[in-house]
């Protein structure tokens, strides 16, 4: 498993929902756990490891010591938003990228773990920053997309790169992208 780059087409399909929840999706889930761990990150959707299936992990601690923190969700969707601010943010799918993106302050939350119970929960601040940004993979929309105008000019050169860098690979691996 490895983290997929923008802009591999699966990070704009929008990812299918998950009807049988068990075992693998537990696997699945630890697995892009570790992923994400390893990299830095504290949120990991499944489109950004090539699987177009809607579920995501995050530990908003980023810390593997912090179990108690680990989310695994299956086809996660937002009840309610509420209150709206700008942060800052970045994504293991664009290294080197970050930018100011509005996100509701206060999400609620339902989805399934990947064992099959429903759960309906509330996240604030910088929990709901994050699955709002994961669930937004879910759908295929990048954070890009959401980015202030002046960041959007301010990334350009470096997204063009990721773009340059892509096609490269491409045109030397004489492969399809992930999404194809």
């Amino acid at each position: 498993m490895q983290i997929v780059l923008y802009p591999d087409p699966i990070l704009r399909k929008k990812a299918e929902r998950i009807s049988d929840p068990g075992d693998d999706w537990v696997k699945t889930g630890q697995e892009m756990l570790k992923l994400m761990y390893e990299t830095g990150g504290v949120g990991l959707a499944a489109p950004q490891v090539g699987i177009s299936k809607s579920i995501l992990v995050l530990n908003p601690a980023g810390d593997p010591q912090e179990k108690d923190q680990e989310l695994i969700l299956l086809n996660p969707e937002i009840v309610r938003r509420k209150g709206k601010e700008w942060g800052m943010e970045g994504c293991l799918s664009f290294p080197g990228v970050q930018g100011e993106v509005q996100r509701a302050v206060k999400i609620l939350v339902r989805a399934m773990t990947p064992e099959g119970e429903e759960i309906e929960f509330p996240a604030s601040e910088f929990l709901a920053r994050v699955i709002q940004h994961e669930m937004d993979h879910l759908n295929g929309i990048v954070f890009i997309d959401r980015f202030s105008p002046a960041d959007r000019i301010k990334m350009k050169i470096p997204i063009e790169e990721l773009e340059a860098r892509f096609a490269r690979r491409q045109r030397e691996s004489g492969s399809e992208p992930t999404g194809s």
